[in-house]
């Protein structure tokens, strides 16, 4: 059961950092994100 949710957990996450990547850097830049904020936000961090 803790495998299945591992799972679903990192594709979540995965597929939330795949929708961010399609953001242009404007996109990003209007909601006060940067490219490289994008592996943390996706992992439900906050941008540094």
């Amino acid at each position: 059961m803790k495998f299945a949710h591992s799972l679903k957990t990192w594709r979540s996450v995965r597929n939330t950092e795949q929708q961010l990547r399609r953001l242009s850097e404007r996109e990003l830049e209007d909601i006060g994100f940067a490219p490289g904020d994008i592996p943390a936000i996706a992992r439900g961090g906050r941008a540094a």
